[in-house]
């Protein structure tokens, strides 16, 4: 009998003594990123993880570079970009703060949109973008207004239309489409270099379209907080 009991405590000991291990072990890793982000699941909205924040910074790289720095480094105050609902959303961390208290399921958008994330974790830019991309634009195209109305129905810039291109506009390279009198359009694109653009044809594509304002019309549910 005593001997049972000896062996009953040394059991005890022994599944104490692996409780501590494994404790200890388990604090010892540092959290996922699904784990670290995992307490802003009932709130609004949450941080990007470093996977969706290099994605989300190589496609806006393309189109303001290094710029990005004046993005988060503000004068006025401190900005953010924040995760809802797989939309990516610039704001005063002040704003950002003061929407922490709204149920995620009642917040329908906070501050400017980029872009949304889709099902297969790319990133989309999207036209409400615009007025920053257009700010900090490193290449740009400017369209005839013979163009503008053929642009802003989302077709192609041709080589007809084309007024001015930003030199050393290199091939595939993002680029910000503009009026002739310098009011941003939208953004593509460039289907050919700056230097490729003079030797082509008036039919001949020049950029290629990917975001216009005239959605704000033709595709206004789809620039919803709420549409999927």
């Amino acid at each position: 009998l005593i001997l049972l009991r000896l062996l009953l405590l040394l059991r005890l000991f022994l599944l104490f003594f692996a409780f501590l291990l494994l404790t200890f072990y388990s604090s010892s890793y540092p959290p996922s990123s699904a784990e670290r982000y995992s307490q802003y699941g009932r709130r609004s909205m949450r941080p990007l993880t470093e996977e969706e924040t290099t994605t989300f910074f190589e496609k806006l790289a393309k189109y303001i570079g290094r710029n990005i720095r004046f993005l988060l480094d503000r004068k006025d105050e401190n900005y953010c970009f924040r995760l809802h609902k797989d939309r990516v959303y610039y704001a005063s961390e002040r704003l950002v703060k003061a929407a922490q208290n709204v149920p995620k399921k009642e917040l329908a958008a906070i501050g400017t949109c980029f872009g949304k994330f889709t099902k297969t974790k790319k990133f989309r830019l999207e036209i409400t973008a615009l007025d920053y991309l257009a700010r900090f634009a490193l290449y740009k195209i400017w369209i005839k207004p013979a163009g503008e109305m053929s642009y802003l129905y989302g077709n192609h810039v041709l080589k007809a239309h084309l007024g001015r291109i930003t030199e050393n506009t290199s091939k595939h390279q993002g680029v910000v489409f503009y009026t002739m009198g310098d009011v941003p359009l939208g953004f593509g694109v460039a289907a050919y270099s700056t230097k490729e653009c003079r030797k082509l044809e008036g039919t001949a594509i020049v950029a290629f379209h990917q975001a216009d304002i005239g959605q704000y019309l033709r595709n206004e549910d789809a620039l919803t907080a709420y549409s999927s």
